[in-house]
């Protein structure tokens, strides 16, 4: 489906009547034959999620009858919202959550991204064995740290059947971050569809949502700018690999409806401000499936914060946020004027907004999205300009000159050791340091531009290793890259954030883990180095060691990589303001590296957070 098709068929569906619809217990338990386990009153277009502050809450895991699309749905909810109920905690505080158990199905609540004990993490079978219905489990712990975070279901597919909500904790100390006004955005997405039928699709047709394949006019634009000879190489390439160029994601607008607070596009949540105020936003990606591009027309956004850490400031235009990712900004909005709130999906397949302003009367114009991106060379790890072409080449040598240091072997003599690879995956290498862009002559992944299929080492449910992968550290993300030169914009990299204290740890890293993100497309099979968790030995770390991670993306799709009770500390180039995150996204044909200092003992989940990649992207890393 072209970009005129596309937006055509949403501003049809946006004259549809798609009210959101909300019953109260009686109703939905007498339409929909459903247990009764809470009740909450219908609103039109509610502007405010629903807020608990304190030490001690009682949360009620529930079904609940919702309307996103005109057709009546069910929705796994907290205490009877979608999203449930804002946590308000302070930092330096112990909470206590009996969450209680009402669905008809085991279920659990992960705290994502706070750090606690392993038996309050929340996920069934490393920290406890779940909550069965009916019963309640009592969560407590200390909150050891402050910022933006949230919970959500970890069991099978309820998180994204409305299961997640956000957490705020504010800090013990004088907050960092000055502003007069503030909201959580949490952005997400729902579709009617049953997650197991979706996932079941994907399983028989991978392309399935994909409304966009090649078209005999596109072949025709293609010939008129490459010519006849690269266009045919180019067609031959992805056919040879059972791909498409615009595979960008794997669920798409086709069945999600993409939620701001709850609210679809047609309703628009508002956010409201007094004149003269600094505004911060709380942005949380709670959706299941969907990566969001996040601008506001005519506001600059300060981003102070990320993954509920206090990074230096740094003012953009626009930012990517992946599944379960966190950022604060702050905007200085004028009070005469409104402003939209724009979220798109990294295909352009859809989008979630709202409004900001100071005067509920006013209204604000919704820009239109972007033009649909498509994978090129770079996302298959092909790009050889970076090591040609004098900017790319500035970066590979500033990237070369951070991650330098005394002793730096080189990727050949990495890989040729003797005894490298155990069952986990590890790398025994001993003090060697990563470098972020090798050059053209290093060895190690092989000879530029090259890409073999089905590798061997890594069996056969993997169709694609990327030899050559390129730094993500610096890269806005496929559908960003052309956006500061065609637009103007400002575009938010992993290479702008620096934590707004010095790093607490300045160990170097005893030894280094490569994890290689792997899956044969065409039959939707996700792995790590090739093997699904079920078959996977766990990454085994000592308490109080300090290891470097590199993430290796084999696949042409994001992988936002979540690991639980351990902080990643992004290597960005400054060993000196080192970021902190609870999730990574890892693009395609690229690389990207973090240190985790082994703080906590406990059995960890270290996963894709995409919910059809989790189930064979995961690990368990175990700290004893």
């Amino acid at each position: 489906m072209n970009d005129i098709s596309t937006q055509s068929k949403l501003l049809k569906s946006s004259t549809m009547s798609r009210r959101r619809f909300v019953t109260g217990v009686a109703a939905s338990g007498v339409c929909l034959g459903l247990t009764p386990v809470c009740s909450i009153a219908s609103s039109a277009v509610p502007t405010a999620l629903n807020k608990s502050r304190g030490n001690e809450f009682d949360l009620q895991i529930g079904y609940q009858a919702v309307n996103f699309t005109g057709k009546n749905s069910v929705a796994m909810t907290i205490n009877g919202s979608l999203p449930g109920p804002v946590l308000r905690w302070r930092e330096g505080e112990r909470v206590t959550l009996r969450v209680t158990n009402n669905l008809r199905e085991d279920s659990s609540i992960h705290w994502h991204g706070i750090l606690l004990p392993t038996n309050m993490d929340g996920v069934p079978g490393l920290s406890f064995a779940g909550i069965k219905p009916g019963q309640t489990f009592q969560y407590e712990f200390d909150v050891k740290q402050s910022g933006t975070y949230w919970y959500h279901s970890h069991s099978g597919f309820q998180e994204p059947r409305g299961m997640y909500g956000a957490i705020i904790v504010d800090p013990k100390d004088t907050d960092p971050v000055s502003y007069d006004t503030e909201h959580v955005v949490m952005l997400s997405d729902w579709s009617d569809e049953e997650p197991s039928d979706i996932y079941a699709k994907l399983k028989k047709l991978s392309h399935y949502y994909n409304f966009r394949e090649r078209t005999v006019w596109d072949l025709k634009q293609d010939i008129k700018a490459k010519g006849l000879t690269e266009t045919w190489k180019d067609r031959a390439m992805w056919n040879q690999m059972r791909m498409s160029d615009t595979d960008i994601a794997d669920v798409t607008g086709y069945t999600y409806t993409y939620l701001m607070n709850g609210l679809t596009p047609d309703e628009g949540w508002v956010g409201m401000f007094n004149a003269g105020d600094k505004v911060r936003l709380r942005i949380i990606n709670g959706s299941s499936m969907s990566i969001f591009d996040v601008r506001i027309p005519g506001l600059k956004m300060t981003v102070v914060a990320s993954d509920g850490q206090n990074i230096q400031p740094v003012t953009v235009d626009e930012f990517r946020i992946g599944v379960a990712e966190t950022y604060d900004v702050i905007v200085e909005p004028r009070d005469d004027r409104a402003y939209t709130l724009f979220a798109q999906s990294i295909d352009r397949s859809g989008f979630t907004r709202g409004t900001l302003t100071a005067d509920a009367s006013l209204s604000a114009q919704i820009p239109t999205m972007d033009r649909a991106p498509t994978l090129g060379h770079r996302d298959m790890g092909m790009d050889h300009s970076q090591y040609s072409m004098g900017e790319d080449r500035k970066m590979a040598a500033m990237d070369h000159s951070q991650h330098n240091m005394a002793g730096m072997h080189n990727m050949a003599g990495m890989h040729n050791m003797a005894g490298m690879h155990n069952m986990a995956g590890m790398h025994a290498i001993g003090n060697a340091r990563y470098d972020g862009t090798e050059a053209p002559g290093k060895a190690g992944f092989g000879s530029v531009g090259k890409i073999t299929h089905g590798a061997r080492e890594f069996g056969p449910h993997v169709d694609m290793r990327v030899e050559r992968p390129v730094s993500g550290l610096s890269d806005p993300g496929i559908g960003l890259r052309d956006h500061q030169q065609q637009y103007g914009r400002r575009v938010l990299t992993y290479g702008d954030i620096k934590n707004l204290y010095p790093t607490s740890d300045t160990r170097q890293p005893s030894r280094e883990i490569e994890l290689h993100l792997t899956g044969n497309m065409s039959r939707y099979m996700w792995s790590i180095n090739g093997t699904k968790f079920i078959d996977a030995e766990p990454l085994q770390l000592e308490q109080g060691e300090r290891v470097r991670i590199i993430l290796v993306n084999d696949t042409m799709m994001s992988h936002p990589m979540h690991l639980h009770g351990l902080w990643s500390e992004l290597e960005t180039g400054d060993p000196d303001y080192i970021p902190r995150k609870h999730t990574i996204i890892v693009q395609p044909g690229s690389k990207i590296s973090c240190l985790v200092t082994a703080d906590t003992v406990g059995r960890w989940a270290f996963h894709c957070h995409m919910t059809y990649h989790m189930m064979a992207m995961f690990r368990e890393v175990r700290v004893s």
